[in-house]
């Protein structure tokens, strides 16, 4: 059985789901075929109209939904630049909109940031009291329905928060692609929405890292004071508590960020630990580990075949607990010298869905430039790259094997 979907085109909530036979005869098909109709309210002296859009697909044509959860300054758009190199082709803001516009669109992957969803403005938050991470000043609704259109086929006109003046700008055409990530605060908030994505990751940045980076960022590049930024800080660290960091236990994966463990008593914050805690049982998806699949192993790598200045690099690789779920833990603790060596590592790690010997170091070296290049939040933003679009491959291959009367309704 294919789907037919009834949207309203006004607002894309779903009024109603036909099923058609796949052998049926119908001028709409069923890979993202739509017909729009009118219907007349009678009870209306007005002329009334409504306008609805009908979608038929198959089911291997449906947009691949990727979820990215982070606190503000934690390293969302250095991922989906590295992402979205995977895939290959630049993302670009889309030509001739909004140059404001937080969306990123490449030949696959279309970037939508959440803040977009925001129900509120920077005056009506300060006005009502709530910060961006409460989910009162956001409209999950909203986000829900678009997700769900998109993901379906359907052409969205999403609204546009305008992060330098604060305000809610006119909407912008965003069209189904092959992928779509949905970056920001909330992607696994909602249920509704957690429920249409394909994989999660959560980036879950230490409070003395975060504050590092966030002082990087909001001084360098907006302006900020330091004043300004530790009252910011403040004041969303108990919505963050509530709202945004237990959404990490839905998370496929989760790339921790720490203090390094190779300097007593560090406080400056420049070497850093990093966990990518990997679910086990996720369809389509295979942890990396590191020499012996499902073994306990601590490695010094630091020798004839890679530079390593003080304090070193240590590897980390066992099966763990998260939230009562079963995961396997990859883990760097310090920093590269020399990216080209890079090899060395990768050359001992296993399941990293790379098309041919060295495309991780290939793809560090690419973005060498990069926040994090010389430390395991690069290295892991790229594996992480690398098996997106092996679950990408994967999910196009089998939905390309399933007959169409036995694809998901």
């Amino acid at each position: 059985m294919a789907a037919c979907t009834v949207y309203s085109t006004q607002s894309l909530r779903t009024n109603i789901s036909i099923p058609t036979s796949s052998s049926s005869k119908t001028h709409l098909g069923f890979n993202q075929k739509q017909v729009v109709f009118y219907t007349t309210s009678k009870k209306s002296r007005t002329n009334n109209n409504k306008r609805y859009l009908i979608t038929c697909k198959a089911g291997d044509s449906q947009t691949i939904v990727i979820g990215l959860a982070a606190d503000s300054g934690c390293g969302k758009s250095t991922f989906m630049r590295r992402l979205t190199s995977v895939f290959g082709g630049a993302a670009e803001p889309p030509k001739g909109g909004n140059p404001d516009s937080n969306t990123l669109i490449s030949d696959t992957t279309t970037v939508i940031c959440l803040d977009d969803y925001h129900s509120l403005d920077r005056t009506g938050r300060k006005e009502k009291g709530v910060t961006a991470l409460d989910p009162r000043a956001n409209d999950f609704d909203l986000m829900y329905q678009q997700v769900k259109a998109i993901k379906d086929g359907i052409s969205v006109e999403k609204p546009i928060y305008n992060h330098v003046t604060g305000l809610l700008d006119p909407p912008e055409l965003i069209k189904p692609p092959k992928i779509l990530v949905i970056e920001g605060l909330h992607p696994m908030y909602d249920s509704r929405v957690r429920d249409l994505l394909d994989f999660s990751i959560y980036l879950d940045i230490s409070n003395e890292v975060k504050f590092a980076w966030k002082i990087q960022r909001d001084m360098a590049e907006r302006g900020h004071s330091l004043e300004s930024i530790k009252a910011s800080i403040e004041a969303r660290k108990p919505d963050f508590d509530a709202f945004i960091d237990p959404q990490k236990q839905y998370a496929d994966a989760v790339i921790e960020v720490l203090p390094t463990q190779l300097i007593p008593d560090d406080n400056e914050g420049k070497i850093l630990r990093v966990r990518l805690i990997q679910k086990e049982g996720v369809k389509y998806f295979s942890p990396v580990y590191l020499f012996d699949e499902g073994s306990t192993i601590s490695w010094i790598p630091c020798g004839r075949k890679l530079t390593c200045s003080y304090p070193g690099i240590k590897f980390f690789y066992g099966p763990d607990t998260y939230f009562g779920n079963e995961v396997s833990v990859v883990e760097m603790d310090g920093q590269f010298d020399r990216l080209d060596e890079l090899i060395y590592v990768e050359s001992h790690l296993s399941n990293l869905s790379s098309k041919f010997y060295g495309e991780v170091t290939q793809q560090m070296l690419k973005h060498a430039d990069f926040p994090g290049s010389n430390n395991g939040t690069g290295l892991f933003q790229t594996i992480v790259g690398l098996k997106i679009r092996d679950l990408f491959e994967q999910i196009v291959a089998s939905r390309a094997e399933t007959p169409v009367g036995a694809a998901k309704a």
